[in-house]
């Protein structure tokens, strides 16, 4: 039994590595992060092949595998009810409408929403897809990419002019994100739209890259509101990564 948990416990060690490498490794790198034996991640590999978690390219290299798209699907689903209480609280405390994305595919995906009480509320809904380079949640989810996977992802997508305040370069794009790495969050100062401004968060510990972020109209969500909205949510991200993480 002890061996069986074991495996268990590895095999998933070895999804997290692909994960974080992008989907994508060799099996000399898996024996390189993983530090266990070639033959016992050859092993494990087979098994999750088998089953469909992980597939194996004509190149020989390892990928994540379709099986946990549907995994991944209804984690996504059950994280925006699991946030429903965090955005409840962002509400009462910033007076805007709160969100939840993550990344699927090149966009992000909203997960979750609260609205404000405000009788102008927010400008999206649950299940709109968007573009990543022009939004505060697409912003923050890329900040938790690496570039060149952030410009691999620029390349399929493009980078449309939504108003005249879009970045729409990759390299004033990997500027701002470096800035939001070092600052802890993310802006959009009307480049989805004109007249609205969010601030977003990434939610460490997260199934997928997340977000959670704050929209309202400018002539609320001012320039001058923002250093005030930001201690609120990395404090309401911070207690959520918490009840998210592993009990042990």
């Amino acid at each position: 039994m002890a061996e069986a948990v074991r495996s268990l416990e590895r095999a998933f060690d070895l999804l997290e590595h692909l994960a974080d490498a992008g989907g994508e490794m060799a099996l000399s790198e898996l024996t390189e992060v993983s530090g266990l034996p070639m033959p016992t991640i050859y092993r494990l590999m087979r098994t999750l092949v088998n089953q469909g978690y992980v597939r194996q390219e004509p190149s020989k290299r390892y990928a994540l595998g379709p099986r946990l798209v549907r995994l991944g699907e209804g984690a996504s689903r059950l994280l925006g009810t699991w946030a429903r209480p965090v955005l409840s609280g962002l509400v009462d405390e910033v007076g805007e409408t709160a969100n939840m994305a993550v990344l699927e595919g090149d966009e992000a995906v909203y997960v979750a929403q609260v609205p404000s009480k405000h009788s102008m509320r927010m400008f999206t809904e649950v299940g709109r897809r968007v573009q990543a380079h022009c939004t505060g949640v697409g912003k923050a989810l890329l900040s938790q990419l690496p570039d060149q996977r952030v410009q691999e992802i620029l390349a399929r997508t493009g980078m449309e002019a939504h108003t005249p305040n879009t970045l729409t370069t990759p390299d004033a794009l990997l500027s701002e994100l470096e800035k939001i790495r070092e600052q802890g969050y993310a802006l959009d100062d009307e480049e989805q739209e004109i007249g609205v401004r969010c601030v977003a968060v990434p939610l460490r510990g997260a199934p997928a890259l997340t977000a959670i972020s704050v929209s309202g109209p400018s002539g609320r969500m001012t320039r001058e509101v923002v250093p005030n909205v930001v201690p609120v949510m990395r404090d309401a991200a911070d207690r959520f990564s918490k009840d998210l993480a592993p009990r042990t």
